[in-house]
Parts: structure tokens; sequence; C-alpha cells
């Protein structure tokens, strides 16, 4: 299979679906073509129907070859092929999982980067915790930041989450003092997530760490504990 050729198609695909760049939600050293969510997942579906009966290899290949685009929506749409493809998502190791995931330099790529590959992949044992640990301390805030959202999908029932305390609370604990608000936000985001599951370990979490705990942290993941919701 030429998957350079699949690639440029499925480009070719997301770019007639685009409604203009949405870089001032986002900036990013990447393009974007604005294609919404539904458009989207309806080309991924298109293409995953076409690749059923590829290689594994071929799928993983096809999905660097969107990272080499440079554009938002097709880093994502490699994503999701390699997802829906049970050998390709089989397939991965620590360091085909950190291959797909140079490059990312804004809030969606990482959220889709760690919802649709690395929490599943963390999961069943394809990535270990020295792993997601080192991205925790490393100096690029968008690698801090895929390791907190990397355990959302441990606690998301519709990411196949069954809840895991000592995991989310092992990759925030060290994080909660960073000054960057995206990694402050991954924080807010990975406990509220836990709270359907252990809330308990939540309070005490926040109890315990209360002079590092940010304002932002504290407010959201407390009004989750009140409510239930975010806001």
């Amino acid at each position: 299979m030429d998957t350079e050729s699949v690639a440029d198609d499925i480009t070719q695909s997301l770019q007639a679906l685009g409604r203009g760049t949405r870089q001032e939600h986002r900036p990013s050293s990447q393009h974007d073509f604005g294609v919404y969510t539904p458009d989207l997942r309806g080309v991924v579906r298109d293409y995953k129907n076409r690749l059923a009966t590829q290689s594994a290899e071929d799928v993983y290949h096809v999905a660097l070859c969107l990272l080499d685009k440079r554009v938002t929506e097709c880093r994502q749409a490699g994503y999701e092929l390699i997802a829906g493809h049970k050998g390709a998502r089989e397939s991965l190791t620590p360091t085909r999982i950190e291959a797909l995931g140079q490059g990312i330099d804004n809030w969606a790529c990482v959220d889709s980067f760690c919802c649709t590959l690395v929490g599943r992949a963390w999961r069943e044992g394809r990535v270990s915790d020295a792993t997601i640990m080192r991205w925790g301390k490393s100096q690029d805030l968008w690698w801090r930041r895929a390791a907190v959202v990397a355990t959302v999908p441990l606690n998301i029932r519709s990411h196949g989450g069954v809840g895991d305390t000592a995991r989310t609370l092992l990759v925030c604990q060290p994080l909660l003092d960073d000054k960057e608000i995206m990694v402050q936000k991954a924080i807010s985001w990975a406990l509220r997530s836990l709270v359907p599951w252990d809330r308990e370990s939540v309070q005490a979490f926040l109890a315990e760490h209360s002079d590092s705990v940010s304002a932002l942290v504290r407010r959201e993941v407390t009004h989750k504990l009140r409510t239930g919701k975010k806001n």
C-alpha cells in the first residue's frame, strides 16, 4: 500500500471540510483546517473501513505520514485510525507512542494523543508508569500536560476507564507546583475524572496538599465534588 498517497487523500478530504483556522484558540506551529469533530470522525470512519484489512505496519505508517503534514486534524485522524485498527493498536510500543507524540504543541493535539492512544496503551501495559512519570519531568510543557492527561482515560467510562486512584495521584502530585496553566487545567481534569470512582481520595489529596494545589484546581475540583459538575 502507498501509505503516503493514503495520507494525501485523507488530508484532502479533511481540507475540503475545513471552516477556517482556529489558531486564536490554540496557537501552534502546526496548521489547522477548522474541521468540526463530527466531520473529522466521518472521514476517519470512512478510512477505518478502507484500512481494515491492511497490516498494522501500513496503518501505523499512514499515521506517521499524517503527522508529517503538520496539520492538527491530520494528526488527530492518524491517532484515531490506529485506535480503530486492532493490529496497529496492539503493535504500539513506548518508542512508537513517543514517535506519534513528536510535535505536540497545543492542547488539542495533546488531548487527542492521550485520550485516543496513550491512556489505553497504559491500561494495557504497553506504556509503563516510568514512561509517563518521565514525561511529567520534561522541559516541554506539552509533554508534562500529556503525562497528566494520560490519566484521564484511566477514569472516564467512555474511554474504557474503571478508576485508577494510585496512578492518577502519582502523576498529579509532582506537578502541583507547575506554573503553566495548561498543566494546571490538566490536573483539574484528571482529579475531576477520578471523583466518580474515589471522591474520598480526591478530597484527602486536596487536603494533604493544600499548600501546593492551585486556586484553579481547588475551585474546579471542589465544585465537582459538591455538585458533580465542572461549572
